[in-house]
C-alpha cells in the first residue's frame, strides 16, 4: 500500500512546500517513486528521471537509491543518455539521467548504446529504445514524427475505410447487400457500386470483367458486422435461405460470440459480437454501449445497421504483419487474441491481421479484394510514400473516371493491394461526401 501511495505523498509534500528548490526536488521525487514502481511491475523495462545537472544527481542520488531499493529494483547512473532519434539531442547536453532498472534491461540499453556509439543511429535504433522504455509503437511513431520526417498515415488524416470486392454478377451483389442487408448504396459509378456499412466503414462492389481483380481470384478476405443483434440477424438470414458457413453457437465465457454467411459469390460474412472481456478491455470503450446480449426481440430491424465493421486479413508472416501497420501505416492495436490482432482505421472502421494457420482462410498469392483508406490529404501521404518508401507502390497516382476520385495503390507484405483514396465534388458523390461532413 505505501508503494502506490507514494506519488500522492509527494504531491501533497509539495503543496506543503514554501523553497522553490524544496518543491522541484518533491516533484522529482514523486516522478522516481512511480517510475520505480512502474519497472517493478514489468510496466516499463527501463524508466527515465528526467536530465539533471551533475550537481542535483549528487544531491537526490542517495533518495533514489532508496526509491529503487524499496521497490526491489536497481538504478543506473548515466553521465552521458544515449542519443536517437526518439527524443532532441540537446535535452541530455551536459546532463545526467538516473535509470531505474532490472539487469537484463539494463545490460540490453547498454548494447544498444554501444551499437548506436558504432554509427548505427536509425529508426531502428530508436524504436529499440522505445521499447526498453515500455512505449508502444503508436507512441514511438508520434516522437519520431516531432524529432525527424517520419510520418504515418494518421499524420494524414484517415477519414474511414472501404473494402473493395469483385464479382462476375454486380447487380446480384448489389441487390443482396441493399435489399437482404438492408446497407444503403451511398454511390453508383455502374461499374462500382459503394454501400455503407456505417458513415465512416464501406464495401465497394465492383464489375470484376473491368475492376483490379478478378471474379475467380481467391477470396482471401472476410468482414465483420458488429451488431448485438446475433440471434435476429441468425434467424433472419436462415428464412432468406442466405447459407451459413458456421453456425451461431453462443458461449457465456467468450470474448466474442458469432456465425459466418457466404455472399452471393463466396465472400465471408462474419455477424459478430465483442463482449466484456480481458481480451477487449481496449476495444469495449470505443463501441457503443450494448449488454453483451443478444435475444430475440420483437422490435428488431434489419434497418438499425451495424456498429461497426472488422476486415479481416490472412498471414504467414504474423510479426512482419504486425510491424508493418503499427510502423509503417501507423495504427494502435486495440485487440489481441493471440492468433489475431484487430487494429483501429476510423471511428468505427477496423482492420484484422490474422494467423492463416488459424483463420477462415489460408494464405495466398492472390487476392479477390482491395483493402481502401479514405485520406484527408491524400497528396502530402502521397509525396511521402514517394520519398520515403515506407512499402512499394503498386500504382501511382490516378484519377477516376469523370474526376470523380484520386487514388494510389501500394502493397503490404502479404501481398494484399492497399488503396489510398479521395473523392472528389462529383454529383455521383454528393451523398458519399455528406457523410464526411
Amino acid at each position: 500500500m505505501r508503494n502506490l501511495l507514494s506519488p500522492i505523498f509527494f504531491i501533497l509534500v509539495l503543496l506543503s512546500c514554501s523553497n522553490p528548490d524544496e518543491q522541484r526536488k518533491s516533484i522529482i521525487l514523486g516522478q522516481m517513486q512511480a517510475f520505480a514502481e512502474m519497472v517493478a511491475a514489468d510496466v516499463k523495462p527501463l524508466a527515465l528521471s528526467e536530465p539533471m545537472s551533475s550537481e542535483d544527481v549528487d544531491k537526490l542520488w542517495e533518495e533514489a537509491q532508496n526509491i529503487a531499493k524499496e521497490h526491489g529494483i536497481e538504478v543506473y547512473r548515466d553521465l552521458n543518455l544515449i542519443r536517437t532519434q526518439l527524443f532532441p539531442s540537446e535535452i541530455t547536453k551536459d546532463k545526467e539521467v538516473l535509470i531505474f532498472h532490472k539487469k537484463e534491461a539494463l545490460n540490453s540499453y547498454k548494447d544498444l548504446k554501444a551499437s548506436v556509439q558504432s554509427g548505427k543511429n536509425g529508426e531502428a535504433e530508436a524504436r529499440r529504445l522505445g521499447r526498453l522504455l515500455g512505449y508502444p509503437p503508436y507512441y514511438i511513431n508520434s516522437l519520431l514524427s516531432k524529432n525527424t520526417d517520419f510520418r504515418t498515415l494518421p499524420d494524414f488524416g484517415i477519414q474511414g475505410t472501404n473494402l473493395f470486392l469483385y464479382y462476375k454478377d454486380l447487380q446480384r451483389a448489389k441487390k443482396f447487400y441493399n435489399e437482404t442487408l438492408g446497407l444503403e448504396i451511398i454511390s453508383d459509378y455502374g461499374f462500382a457500386a459503394t454501400v455503407k456499412i456505417t458513415p465512416d466503414a464501406w464495401l465497394t462492389l465492383v464489375d470484376a470483367s473491368v475492376g483490379r481483380h478478378k471474379a475467380d481470384e481467391p477470396k482471401t478476405v472476410a468482414i465483420a458486422l458488429l451488431t448485438n443483434h446475433l440471434f435476429e440477424w441468425y434467424a433472419y438470414l436462415q428464412k432468406e435461405e442466405v447459407p451459413i458457413k458456421y453456425e451461431y453457437k453462443p458461449k457465456e465465457n467468450n470474448a466474442h460470440d458469432g456465425f459466418v454467411t457466404v455472399d452471393p459469390e463466396g465472400y465471408l460474412l462474419e455477424f459478430e459480437m465483442f463482449k466484456p472481456h480481458p481480451e477487449n478491455e481496449k476495444l469495449m470503450p470505443l463501441l457503443p454501449k450494448n449488454d453483451a446480449k443478444s435475444g430475440a426481440t420483437d422490435s428488431w430491424s434489419k434497418n438499425e445497421g451495424f456498429y461497426g465493421a472488422v476486415t479481416w486479413l490472412y498471414y504467414q508472416d504474423m510479426l512482419g504483419a504486425e510491424r508493418f501497420y503499427e510502423e509503417k501505416i501507423g495504427l494502435k492495436q486495440i485487440v489481441d487474441q493471440g492468433w489475431a490482432k484487430v487494429y483501429q482505421v476510423s471511428k468505427t472502421g477496423y482492420i484484422g491481421l490474422v494467423d492463416e494457420r488459424r483463420g477462415m482462410h489460408q494464405y495466398t498469392d492472390q487476392k479477390g479484394t482491395s483493402v481502401s483508406f479514405l485520406v484527408r490529404d491524400l497528396e502530402g501521404w502521397y509525396d511521402y510514400v514517394k520519398s520515403q518508401e515506407p512499402f512499394p507502390l503498386a500504382q501511382e497516382m490516378y484519377s477516376g473516371k469523370e474526376d470523380r476520385y484520386k487514388a494510389f495503390v501500394g502493397m503490404d507484405p502479404g501481398k494484399y493491394f492497399l488503396e489510398f483514396d479521395q473523392f472528389l465534388e462529383h454529383g455521383d458523390n454528393k451523398r458519399l461526401l455528406d457523410l464526411f461532413q
